[in-house]
This record gives C-alpha cells, structure tokens and sequence, in this order.
C-alpha cells in the first residue's frame, strides 16, 4: 500500500511544478555497478578500475558503486542497478561461477543493461556458449590476441545510434583486439583497421539480450587507453545508453 502511494506522490511533485511555473524535478541518476577484482595480470585492475568509475561519475545522471570480489556477485541483489559494468576476466570457473553468471544473465535479461570492457571479453570462459549469447563476440583463445600495442584510429561508422551520434573518428593509443568471435547478431558502432592484417575488427558494438541492452568495446587495455577523451566518452554514452535506452 505505501509503495503505491509513494509512486503517486512523482506526478503530483511534476503538476505542482508546471503550476508554478517551475523546472520538473530531475530524475534520480541511474545506479551502476561497476564489477573488477580479476583479470589477466598484464591488465592492471587495480589502477584502471578507478579511472573507469571516475570517468562514469562524471556524467550527472551516473551513480557509480564498485565492487572487486567476484564471488559475491551472484550474491548481490542486482535488482537497485539500472546497469552493471563487467572489467574483469575470471580464470577459477567457480568465481563467479554459474551462480554469478546466471544472476547477470538473468538481470539483463529482465531489462538490466550490461557493459563489457576491454578483457570482459575473455570472462566466463567456462560458460563460453551462453557468455557468447550475452556478450555477442567472446575471446577465442585460437585466433590471434591483438595488434601490437599502439596507435591506431577508433573509425566511427553508425552515427545514428545514441551512443555515437555526433561523434567523430579519434585516434587512440591501445591493443586493437583480434581475437573476438561469435555468430550472436550485433550492432557494430565502430571498428578500426589492423596494421597486422589490414583487417577491420569492432572496437564498440551494442545488442539486444531479453528485454536488456549490452554494450561491448574491447578497448581500454591501461590507464593511458580509458582516459583517451574518444574512448571514455564511448564508454560513458555506451553506458548511458545501456542504463536508459535512447533517452
């Protein structure tokens, strides 16, 4: 009974405003929860989780909680985030284990938005098969890793979508990742050329899971990658975009 009548009170707050002559009032941020605590040791974490939340609070309609022990996120009650943000990459098959899987499959699946960093791409390798559905372009470890570290340009090519309408094609100093595969279909929002194979490979792309939104780079290997202006912008929209849909 009080939760309905709390839920009234929103319209009520909005007449009385317009009444008045005043601004709406502003809707509460989306709550993001931002998941590390693992990853391949070339891929400092603990340095890069930081700069990955700070990056994601500096949108006002963000609120960035973090957590780095993966055991608990099947544990955790997902249901109060509007979004969760994987940056980790587990290699003990019970950590998160299936009840983690299966709590973020289920999440997103009920409307949750995902958003998967750099070597996310690489997690749940235990549940290869459903993390493809999920992820839309997993790590396969039998094709070629990435490029060499260095510069290459972040190619923008649907600027239409919310995440990268009005943004441009940027140069940015990171691993350009060769090594995603899957059949899922998806929404690629931009890609870049490798100097290796002078093949074009996705650097940002979204997909449907369920009633929920996923967005997916592989960029971001170091410090130095998340804080190129291009790509914390990406993933700020990206994960916007998986928070609130097209609003």
């Amino acid at each position: 009974m009080a939760r309905f009548a709390a839920l009234r009170v929103l319209p009520l707050a909005f007449a009385i405003a317009a009444c008045a002559g005043g601004p709406a009032p502003a809707p509460a941020p989306a709550r993001v929860l931002l998941v590390t605590g693992e990853d391949y040791p070339g891929h400092h974490w603990r340095e890069t989780a930081p700069v990955v939340a700070e990056l994601l609070a500096s949108a006002p309609d963000l609120e960035v909680d973090t957590i780095d022990e993966l055991g608990t996120l099947g544990a955790i009650d997902l249901a109060g985030y509007a979004v969760v943000v994987a940056h980790f990459k587990n290699y003990d098959p019970a950590v998160p284990g299936r009840a983690g899987f299966d709590a973020l499959a289920r999440f997103v699946d009920g409307g949750g938005g995902l958003v998967l960093l750099h070597f996310a791409c690489g997690a749940f390798q235990e549940f290869a098969a459903d993390y493809e559905r999920l992820a839309g372009r997993v790590w396969n470890p039998a094709l070629r890793g990435h490029d060499p570290h260095g510069t290459f340009t972040v190619e923008i090519v649907d600027h239409r979508h919310p995440v990268t309408r009005g943004l441009a094609s940027y140069e940015t100093i990171d691993e350009l990742y060769t090594c995603l595969d899957g059949e899922v279909p998806i929404e690629v929002l931009a890609q870049a050329r490798s100097r290796v194979d002078d093949r074009l490979y996705p650097m940002a792309f979204v997909l449907a899971f369920g009633a929920g939104r996923v967005f997916h780079t592989p960029l971001g290997h170091d410090v130095a990658a998340f804080r190129s202006a291009g790509t914390a912008e990406l993933i700020r929209r990206g994960t916007r975009w998986a928070a609130h849909g097209d609003r």
